[in-house]
Formats: C-alpha cells, sequence, structure tokens
C-alpha cells in the first residue's frame, strides 16, 4: 500500500494542482481514502469542464432514482482485465477494484444570481465529452468502490468554485434556491448522506449487511446511450465491448425508459419508478421486509404489491388510511400519503429527497386509479 499512496503523491507533483491531474485512474485502499476526489482521476474538472478519467465509461438507468431533481452524471472504472458478471434477474457481480461514480449537478438558473434550475431534461448535459460547468453547478460526487471486503461508499463535496471535491464522511446540509420553468423560486435543501446513511439504501440485503450499487443490474441498464464520445450504442453491449461485461443478453429485462408526464404502458412505468425507488428496501430480503410490502419488479403478488394491504403498524405515517393501495382510490392510499409527503416522520423514500417529486406522484396516481377492483 505505501507503494501506491507514493505513487499518488509523485503524480500530484509531476502534473501540479489537485484540479489539473491528468493520467490513469488510481485505487486506493480502505486505509488511505484520499481527501480530493481528484487523487481518483474518476472525474476531473478542467478548464471549466467535468471530464472522465482514462477507461471511465459514462451510463444511464432506464428509470433514475429521484434526488430533489438533481441531475446525475454516473460513470464505472474497472482496472485493465477485470470484468463483471451478468446476471439476468439481480445486480451484476463486479471484480474488486470497480469504482463507480455518481455526480449529483443542477443547472445554473439565469436568475436570480447564484441559483439553481428544476427541471427533469437531462440529455443534453453532457455530449460525451464532458459537463460544461459554465452551466451546471456540482453539489457531490459520491463513489462506490469495490474492495477486498465489499463495497464501501464515499461522498465528496465540491467546492464553491468548482475546482475539486472534497472528502466528507459527515455528510452536509446546503440550502440553494431552485427555480422552475414557471419561474417560482422555492428553497432547496439538499442533503448530502454521511457514509453511514449511505448504507441505508445501498445495504439492500438486510441480512448480511453488505453494501451494493442499486442500479448495476440487465432491467436498469438495458438501454441506448446516446452520449458516448463516438456516437450512440446499446448500453450493454457497450460495456461488453469495454470488458466491463462478460455477456448482454438480447432478451435482457428492461425498466420502462423515464419520461416526466408520460404515462403509456402504465403498469410498467409505475413499476419501474416503485422499482429503482423503493424497491432496494421494499424486497424480501431488504431492510424493510419486515413490512410485508414489497415494491421491487419481479413482486407478482397483489397483497405483497400493497393492493388492500393493511399496514404492519399503525400511525401517522399512515395518516389514517387503511390499505397501502385501494384499487381506484389514489388518495385513500398509504402509498400515495407517503410518497406525496416531506414529513420526516411520513414520508418515503425516507432519505435521497426532501421535496416531492410531482410527475412521480402523478404516475403513481395514475396507475392506481387505472387498477381494477376493490378492498370491499
Amino acid at each position: 500500500m505505501k507503494r501506491l499512496i507514493t505513487a499518488a503523491g509523485i503524480s500530484l507533483l509531476v502534473f501540479g494542482c489537485a484540479g489539473d491531474v491528468a493520467g490513469p485512474v488510481q485505487r486506493f485502499g480502505t486505509d488511505s481514502y484520499p481527501q480530493s476526489l481528484s487523487q481518483w482521476r474518476v472525474v476531473l474538472a478542467r478548464d471549466d469542464v467535468l471530464e472522465l478519467g482514462e477507461g471511465v465509461l459514462p451510463y444511464d438507468l432506464n428509470t433514475p432514482l429521484f434526488t430533489d431533481y438533481a441531475h446525475k452524471l454516473r460513470t464505472i472504472w474497472m482496472p485493465p482485465g477485470a470484468t463483471g458478471s451478468y446476471n439476468e434477474a439481480g445486480i451484476f457481480e463486479l471484480p474488486v477494484g470497480t469504482i463507480l461514480s455518481k455526480t449529483f449537478y443542477y443547472p445554473k438558473a439565469r436568475e436570480p444570481a447564484g441559483a439553481l434550475l428544476r427541471n427533469e431534461i437531462s440529455a443534453a448535459d453532457f455530449a460525451g465529452d464532458g459537463l460544461d460547468l459554465n452551466r451546471m453547478q456540482l453539489l457531490e460526487t459520491r463513489l462506490l468502490v469495490r474492495q477486498e471486503s465489499g463495497w464501501d461508499a464515499l461522498p465528496y463535496i465540491w467546492d464553491a468554485q468548482q475546482k475539486d471535491a472534497h472528502l466528507e464522511i459527515a455528510g452536509d446540509l446546503q440550502r440553494h434556491q431552485l427555480v422552475a420553468r414557471d419561474s417560482d423560486v422555492s428553497e432547496l435543501i439538499y442533503v448530502v448522506p454521511t457514509r453511514n446513511e449511505c448504507a441505508a439504501c445501498h445495504a439492500s440485503d438486510h441480512t448480511s449487511g453488505k453494501l451494493q450499487p442499486i442500479g448495476i443490474a440487465a432491467r436498469h441498464l438495458n438501454k441506448e446511450y446516446e452520449h458516448y464520445a463516438d456516437g450512440a450504442a446499446p448500453q450493454l453491449e457497450r460495456w461488453v465491448a469495454q470488458g466491463y461485461l462478460d455477456r448482454a443478453p438480447h432478451s435482457a429485462p428492461a425498466n420502462a425508459l423515464w419520461q416526466a408526464g408520460a404515462f403509456d404502458d402504465l403498469e410498467h412505468r409505475a413499476r419501474s419508478y416503485l422499482d429503482v425507488n423503493c424497491g432496494h428496501c421494499h424486497n424480501p430480503q431488504g431492510a424493510a421486509d419486515t413490512s410485508g410490502l414489497f415494491l421491487n419488479s419481479t413482486e407478482t403478488s397483489a397483497r405483497r404489491l400493497g393492493v388492500c394491504k393493511p399496514p404492519i403498524a399503525a400511525g401517522r405515517g399512515t395518516g389514517g388510511r387503511f390499505a397501502s393501495i385501494v384499487p381506484g382510490a389514489p388518495d385513500a392510499s398509504i402509498l400515495i400519503h407517503r410518497v406525496d409527503s416531506t414529513d420526516p416522520g411520513v414520508m418515503m423514500p425516507e432519505l435521497g429527497r426532501t421535496s416531492t417529486h410531482e410527475a412521480g406522484v402523478e404516475l403513481l396516481r395514475r396507475w392506481i386509479t387505472a387498477l381494477p377492483g376493490s378492498c370491499g
């Protein structure tokens, strides 16, 4: 390990300041995590552009997790010669040394000065060669690092100058002005999770308690990615070509492509939304396993999905409602009450948001309205 640290230190001397680091991606052990994100060389802020490091591959999810309208740049890197193993239903097995990054950012609003823009249109943000930091405001970059002992989560917070991000194990709370397209200005309380809070979502197997990625599964990744440097390509096939995945069957499952305000194939869209936003906890092995409410995409029982299912424990979270989902009656459904709420004692998910996802709630309302049957 000393040799690795020494090499990283020499490289910093050679390439100059931390915000202008070039060269291959660096790996660090659990006892030597760097304070500056740039030392990993996964994503680098240079000349007002957030660039990807050597061999770093961007990716996207069909239906992404909602986080207070933040846009996200996701990347994966593996050591040379390492390959991930395809899994039809679950998370891919990724080799030791894999580094996943997720950078959270917002478009900058024209006014008021320093405000952020609230929208869900991120397709044109990353054009294959980086993010334009004159138009985008970086907030944080989270790393998931595959060590011999398992996955480790590291939150890095970007400085005001957008030159580098710095490790903050204790997380952070930031206040920003958020401007909607109708010029409505609201306060955004943006929460960067602590290192331990990352486990609340990423420990999707409650029994083992070990962290693992959420989105690295066929159903989330099976799509065309439009912003590779050389143009669009099927995402899973590109992973195979890069050597990051051993195979990519043409029959791979796929969640719905998220589009705010789209309600075609309502069942598929709603189930995909619940899967990525709730299913990592609400599954038979997840942290919410004792609830008996399973919202992962593979659940087939209407009862376990919440239809006419009473809660295990009554309380303020139910809002006085008697079932998680009441067919045809979204306002009588606990599910809508909780995803619509911003009360910390009521809202679901419990972490990752302080605002209501209006388009997501509307999708779920329409889905419940269209469900047949009754709880009578």
